[in-house]
Protein backbone atom coordinates (compact mmCIF):
# COMPACT_ATOMS: atom_id res chain seq x y z
CA UNK A 1 0.00 0.00 0.00
CA UNK A 2 3.19 2.53 -0.07
CA UNK A 3 1.77 3.71 -3.64
CA UNK A 4 -1.08 5.03 -1.74
CA UNK A 5 0.47 6.87 1.02
CA UNK A 6 1.55 9.76 -0.97
CA UNK A 7 -1.75 10.75 -1.97
CA UNK A 8 -2.90 10.08 1.48
CA UNK A 9 0.14 12.67 2.77
CA UNK A 10 -1.56 15.53 0.94
CA UNK A 11 -4.86 16.33 1.84
CA UNK A 12 -7.54 16.48 -0.54
CA UNK A 13 -7.96 19.51 -0.87
CA UNK A 14 -4.44 20.74 -1.50
CA UNK A 15 -4.47 17.65 -4.18
CA UNK A 16 -7.76 19.31 -5.83
CA UNK A 17 -6.71 23.04 -6.10
CA UNK A 18 -3.29 21.48 -7.85
CA UNK A 19 -5.93 19.80 -10.41
CA UNK A 20 -7.69 22.89 -11.27
CA UNK A 21 -4.01 25.09 -11.67
CA UNK A 22 -3.18 22.60 -13.86
CA UNK A 23 -6.11 22.48 -15.70
CA UNK A 24 -6.58 26.09 -15.64
CA UNK A 25 -3.47 26.74 -17.48
CA UNK A 26 -4.02 24.32 -20.33
CA UNK A 27 -7.53 25.96 -20.91
CA UNK A 28 -5.79 29.01 -20.99
CA UNK A 29 -3.19 28.12 -23.82
CA UNK A 30 -6.00 26.46 -25.36
CA UNK A 31 -7.92 29.27 -25.92
CA UNK A 32 -4.91 31.10 -27.13
CA UNK A 33 -4.15 28.34 -29.46
CA UNK A 34 -7.61 28.94 -31.14
CA UNK A 35 -7.06 32.87 -31.44
CA UNK A 36 -4.03 31.58 -33.82
CA UNK A 37 -6.30 30.21 -35.76
CA UNK A 38 -8.41 33.24 -36.23
CA UNK A 39 -7.65 34.71 -40.29
CA UNK A 40 -8.05 38.28 -38.42
CA UNK A 41 -4.31 39.59 -38.64
CA UNK A 42 -4.52 41.52 -35.03
CA UNK A 43 -6.13 38.45 -33.49
CA UNK A 44 -3.17 36.49 -34.61
CA UNK A 45 -0.60 38.35 -33.38
CA UNK A 46 -2.71 38.91 -30.09
CA UNK A 47 -3.34 35.17 -29.37
CA UNK A 48 0.67 34.37 -30.14
CA UNK A 49 1.11 37.00 -27.82
CA UNK A 50 -0.52 35.53 -25.00
CA UNK A 51 0.20 32.50 -25.81
CA UNK A 52 3.80 33.16 -25.31
CA UNK A 53 3.18 35.09 -21.54
CA UNK A 54 1.15 31.96 -20.52
CA UNK A 55 4.18 29.72 -21.61
CA UNK A 56 6.25 31.64 -19.62
CA UNK A 57 4.06 31.80 -16.58
CA UNK A 58 3.35 28.30 -15.99
CA UNK A 59 5.16 26.84 -13.09
CA UNK A 60 7.91 24.48 -13.81
CA UNK A 61 6.20 22.03 -11.37
CA UNK A 62 3.03 21.96 -12.83
CA UNK A 63 3.81 21.69 -16.40
CA UNK A 64 3.43 17.56 -16.59
CA UNK A 65 0.28 17.68 -15.25
CA UNK A 66 -0.68 20.94 -18.05
CA UNK A 67 0.72 18.64 -20.49
CA UNK A 68 -1.54 16.52 -20.13
CA UNK A 69 -4.52 18.18 -20.42
CA UNK A 70 -2.95 19.98 -23.41
CA UNK A 71 -3.14 16.60 -24.88
CA UNK A 72 -7.16 15.74 -23.72
CA UNK A 73 -7.66 19.20 -25.69
CA UNK A 74 -5.97 18.66 -28.78
CA UNK A 75 -3.66 21.63 -28.89
CA UNK A 76 0.03 21.93 -30.53
CA UNK A 77 1.67 23.31 -28.01
CA UNK A 78 3.60 20.88 -25.56
CA UNK A 79 6.00 21.69 -22.72
CA UNK A 80 9.52 19.78 -23.41
CA UNK A 81 10.77 18.26 -20.06
CA UNK A 82 13.60 20.71 -19.40
CA UNK A 83 15.18 21.93 -15.84
CA UNK A 84 15.87 25.70 -16.97
CA UNK A 85 14.09 27.75 -19.15
CA UNK A 86 10.63 27.61 -20.94
CA UNK A 87 10.43 25.50 -23.39
CA UNK A 88 7.58 24.81 -25.78
CA UNK A 89 6.92 22.37 -28.89
CA UNK A 90 4.27 25.28 -30.50
CA UNK A 91 4.18 25.08 -34.16
CA UNK A 92 2.09 26.96 -36.15
CA UNK A 93 0.11 25.10 -37.93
Amino acid sequence: MTCFRHHQQRPLRSRLRHWQQARTWARLIREAEALWHVDVRALRRIGALELSQLLEEVPPEDRQRVNRWLHCYSTSTRFTPVATGVTSDFRDP
